[in-house]
C-alpha cells in the first residue's frame, strides 16, 4: 500500500509539470502574437489586382488538383477491394498457360 502512495505523489508532480508546460507554451504564443502585432505589417499577397488574381487562381487550381488526386486514389482502392472480394487476384491452378 505504501508504494501506491509514493507513485501517486510522483504522478501528481508529473501532471503539474505537464500543466506548467502548457501554460508556458500558451504564454509564449501570446507573447509572440503581441510582438508580431507591434512590428510593421508585411504584405503577403500582392496589392495589384492582376497579380492577386493570379495568386488566387493558382491556389484554386492547386486545391482542385489535390482533391482530384484524393478522389482517384479512393476509386483505385475501391477497385482493388472489389477485385479481392471477387477473388480475381488469386491464381487458378486449372487455368491454361499461354505460350
Amino acid at each position: 500500500m505504501r508504494r501506491v502512495g509514493i507513485f501517486g505523489k510522483k504522478l501528481n508532480r508529473f501532471r503539474l509539470v505537464r500543466f506548467g508546460r502548457w501554460i508556458l507554451a500558451t504564454a509564449l504564443v501570446w507573447l509572440n502574437a503581441a510582438v508580431s502585432l507591434a512590428a510593421e505589417p508585411v504584405a503577403v499577397f500582392p496589392e495589384v489586382p492582376y497579380d492577386a488574381f493570379i495568386v488566387y487562381e493558382s491556389l484554386a487550381v492547386f486545391w482542385i488538383f489535390i482533391i482530384g488526386l484524393i478522389v482517384i486514389i479512393r476509386m483505385k482502392l475501391r477497385e482493388i477491394e472489389r477485385t479481392q472480394r471477387l477473388g480475381a487476384d488469386e491464381e487458378d491452378p486449372n487455368a491454361p498457360l499461354l505460350q
